[in-house]
């Protein structure tokens, strides 16, 4: 590697340690509960040490750095949509970008020191060693780190990306096989209720099947539990003894917990199932709607301009406002990956246009072939 990739490796390592610093602080202010906002606190100094120790290390000025507009994106979205998102997203993103600094490592020849995923690592050895956390706050940071993670911001995203590309296509298809406004407005108005909907549909049933599922696995376990509790606090002590536990221990605790049949189902549908049931509260018919919205909002960019224009004109600022709506969505899943904005956006815009492009030009085949 040579100096100057070297010198952006390390510029890149620093902001994201600003960055962490700044939204833990963030995640700090906004957080209601005393001992988890203390964990957040702990969590940004430790991240702003670690910049003002790299900023000496590689003879920069730390005063020369601020929070990236991925970090005050994430707080402007946190203060919309709760500040859960931005826990979710941060750590999610931490996870990826240390498997990164690790692969280009790895690829360049530099030595692994172990640092590289200090940012998960801290924050459980803070929650591992915080007396004052309790296991029920536990629970509750694992849940919203889990359930939330960013999915609901990743969701949008990736529902208006897959309504902007198939309808942006669509139509594009459709324009280059007949001149008729008519035509290009009809298939891209039936294209965007085909798609929202189905998107609807799959969404809906992908919720309800899983929490089928998953609630006739607990009901299974419970009918287990009534039936044969010897076999399932046998059950309970192996689950003790893969954790760590000694065997007289792990047999003591599965001999209290048995005498709780609600809480020995608890605990088995947690440990052996791995099934949360805060998890299984969801409404499947929230999820479709979410879905329906989010892909029908990225189908109507391009058919859009075809109710007011027509020919090239009409054409040409479809491409255009689909382009712009690729860029910002390229732009906004840096916000998972960290990735440059400006290769993302693009990348983003260069694939969605391509696709349209070629079914441009099949369409105008099609349309010369009837003619």
């Amino acid at each position: 590697m040579n100096n100057a990739s070297r010198s952006k490796l390390e510029k890149g390592n620093l902001q994201i340690e600003i960055d962490a610093s700044y939204l833990y602080g963030i995640l700090a202010e906004n957080e209601d509960d005393t001992n988890l906002a203390s964990v957040f606190r702990q969590m940004s100094e430790i991240e702003k040490e670690h910049a003002v120790h790299f900023c000496e290390a590689i003879g920069l000025d730390i005063n020369d750095f601020h929070p990236s507009w991925r970090a005050k994106t994430l707080q402007r979205i946190g203060r919309v949509f709760g500040y859960d998102y931005v826990l979710g997203v941060l750590l999610d993103t931490e996870k990826n970008l240390a498997q990164s600094v690790l692969l280009k490592k790895r690829n360049s020849n530099i030595d692994v020191t172990g640092t590289e995923v200090n940012h998960v690592k801290i924050l459980r050895n803070i929650l591992d060693n915080e007396r004052n956390v309790s296991g029920g706050q536990m629970a509750r940071l694992e849940k919203r780190h889990r359930t939330v993670g960013g999915n609901a911001i990743r969701a949008a995203v990736l529902g208006g990306n897959d309504g902007l590309v198939s309808n942006f296509s669509l139509v594009m298809g459709v324009a280059g096989a007949s001149a008729s406004q008519e035509n290009v407005v009809l298939a891209g108005t039936a294209g965007l209720l085909a798609g929202a909907l189905s998107m609807a549909l799959g969404e809906w049933i992908s919720v309800k099947s899983s929490q089928e599922l998953y609630e006739n696995q607990m009901q299974l376990e419970l009918e287990e539990l009534e039936l044969n509790p010897e076999g399932e606090k046998k059950e309970l002590k192996l689950i003790y003894m893969s954790k760590g536990i000694p065997e007289d221990q792990a047999e003591m605790m599965a001999d209290e917990i048995i005498k709780d049949k609600d809480k020995a189902h608890q605990v088995l549908i947690r440990e052996e199932l791995g099934i949360q049931p805060e998890e299984l509260k969801g409404s499947a018919m929230e999820a479709a709607l979410s879905s329906f919205v989010l892909f029908a909002i990225g189908a109507i960019i391009p058919v859009f301009p075809f109710f007011f224009l027509n020919g090239w004109n009409a054409i040409l600022v479809s491409a255009a406002a689909s382009a712009l709506g690729l860029f910002l969505i390229g732009g906004a899943i840096t916000l998972f990956t960290g990735k440059n904005l400006w290769f993302s956006g693009f990348r983003q815009v260069f694939f969605g246009l391509s696709a349209a492009a070629i079914t441009f030009g099949i369409g105008k085949l099609i349309g010369i072939s009837v003619s």
